[in-house]
């Protein structure tokens, strides 16, 4: 309207509006379009406030659109304040939810239904293996990253709820939100311009957890460690034994190789703090040590202490445990969607048998988005039930045991050997993640999970590494693309 008032000639002479609110809440906006439409001949008129062209009436026009523009704001504050309360008390206050939840009615208050999130058990299981395929992988390979993940549901026609494909910003929504370990954040973001709000402003709406939160919490440490921004590419991929999972445990800065001459004419090579490096000792005051006795600590450490049987079976106890208390989730689960198979498949009998002895009929519109929101239903839930077998199957096939512990522990420590002294970089990469040095220690830190799966292909002979990890540090400086 505002485009065609300012054409000349104007299609029209008049705007007319119930109040001046109606027109702008900004008293600037109303100012602005009132000046330029008037500019091109057109006037703005309320039914309920008349006003004139001189200026006590102009005067009056602005104190009105400052007192509309303060209500508005007051008005948003007070509903953002219900909403934010509503939240908290744990009620959903609409939109859609996160996959793998549903809205539930909770309570009546008065004329107002107050509503409630519940596990979707069509769409639980989706988020919980795009989880176990980011951390595990899916038996065959190594973790899968963000794209790998969409690949793999699409390319076995795991649909989303909307029965479409899966990009990278969904699996990574799902990834990083935490709503799946119980805490759904309402208010994060300014409605207007998008900005994250602080901390103190956001609500926390409680909801029954999808994901435990240690598995959570080694999937954000995943993808912090996987952040181009973090984590230079040249580093990660340096012929060194423990660049880019070597650091400094002052700062935290990175351990990377310096290269100098000794007194008597020789190169030494040894890892040093890349902050005290650049910065000298105001940066940091950590120390160097030589590559080759930082890199034998860690191979021997790795050898004597963590590859020993008696050693692997305490640390992987708890996630075996965990592991069969998955799977006889999993087996809880499969059950219930065969009995919802089985539920929809009587409804729709019922629906066929009405229809063949006349009591319905075909044609009738409402009968049809049944018959076709039921076999949607049995579909979704045949295809997760498939779904959960198959990984029940494959996870019987690579269970291990305290008697499988010797072979994998001694396969483990002659594969993280080369011939002539050296190491396999990739097979430590996979034992140990990050390596902090301090002034009186070395400490060692990995996941049970990458260990596991480790020693499961070093069983098998197969490559112990994780995957190729790559990076481009900074690659959209500018931010003018990819959003």
């Amino acid at each position: 309207m505002i485009e065609a008032g300012t054409t000349k000639p104007a299609p029209f002479d008049v705007v007319v509006v119930h109040s001046f609110s109606r027109f702008f809440r900004d008293h600037f906006e109303l100012e602005f379009y009132v000046r330029k439409l008037a500019k091109n001949g057109v006037k703005l008129v309320s039914i309920t406030q008349e006003m004139g062209d001189d200026p006590m009436h102009v005067m009056m026009r602005q104190i009105m659109a400052l007192f509309d523009e303060y209500q508005s704001k007051e008005n948003a504050k007070h509903v953002l304040r219900a909403m934010n309360e509503n939240a908290r008390q744990g009620f959903w206050n609409g939109a859609r939810p996160p996959i793998g939840y549903r809205i539930v009615a909770a309570e009546q208050r008065g004329s107002k239904t107050k509503k409630k999130l519940e596990i979707d058990p069509l769409h639980a299981e989706t988020v919980r293996l795009i989880y176990r395929l980011f951390l595990e992988g899916d038996g065959i390979s190594g973790p899968k990253g963000v794209k790998a993940i969409a690949t793999y549901l699409n390319d076995r026609r795991m649909f989303t709820r909307d029965g479409g494909k899966w990009g990278l910003a969904q699996i990574h929504a799902i990834l990083t939100r935490t709503t799946y370990i119980g805490e759904h954040r309402f208010n994060t973001r300014s409605f207007k311009n998008r900005e994250k709000k602080p901390e103190s402003e956001v609500a926390i709406m409680a909801v029954p957890p999808l994901i435990e939160r240690d598995i959570f919490d080694a999937v954000q440490a995943r993808l912090k460690s996987r952040n181009p921004m973090v984590t230079p590419a040249r580093v990660s991929s340096g012929p060194t034994l423990l660049t880019g999972i070597c650091f400094c445990a002052k700062c935290g800065g990175a351990m990377t190789l310096r290269t100098g001459k000794g007194s008597a004419g020789g190169m030494y090579r040894y890892y040093t703090c890349s902050t005290k490096a650049r910065q000298g000792k105001t940066g940091c005051e950590g120390r160097s040590i030589p590559m080759d006795k930082l890199d034998h600590l860690v191979a021997s450490h790795l050898e004597e202490r963590l590859l020993q049987p008696k050693r692997l079976e305490t640390i992987l106890s708890s996630l075996l445990d965990r592991r069969q208390e998955r799977t006889e989730r999993r087996r809880e689960h499969l059950a219930d969607l065969h009995r919802r198979i089985t539920e929809t498949d009587q409804r729709l009998g019922r629906l066929y048998d009405a229809i063949e002895s006349g009591v319905a009929a075909l044609d009738d519109s409402g009968l049809k988005d049944r018959i076709a929101s039921l076999k949607a239903i049995r579909d979704q839930a045949t295809a997760d039930a498939d779904r959960i077998q198959a990984t029940l199957d494959n996870a019987g096939n690579q269970s291990i045991t305290a008697d499988m512990i010797d072979a994998l522990s001694d396969a483990a420590r002659s594969s993280l050997r080369m011939e002539g002294g050296g190491y396999r970089r990739d097979h430590l990469r996979a034992f140990a993640q990050r390596i902090e040095v301090a002034d009186d220690e070395v400490r060692i830190m990995g996941s049970k999970s990458d260990l596991l799966q480790s020693l499961v292909a070093a069983s098998s002979g197969e490559s112990a590494a994780i995957g190729v990890r790559s990076s481009v540090l900074k690659w959209r400086a500018r931010k003018d693309s990819n959003l």
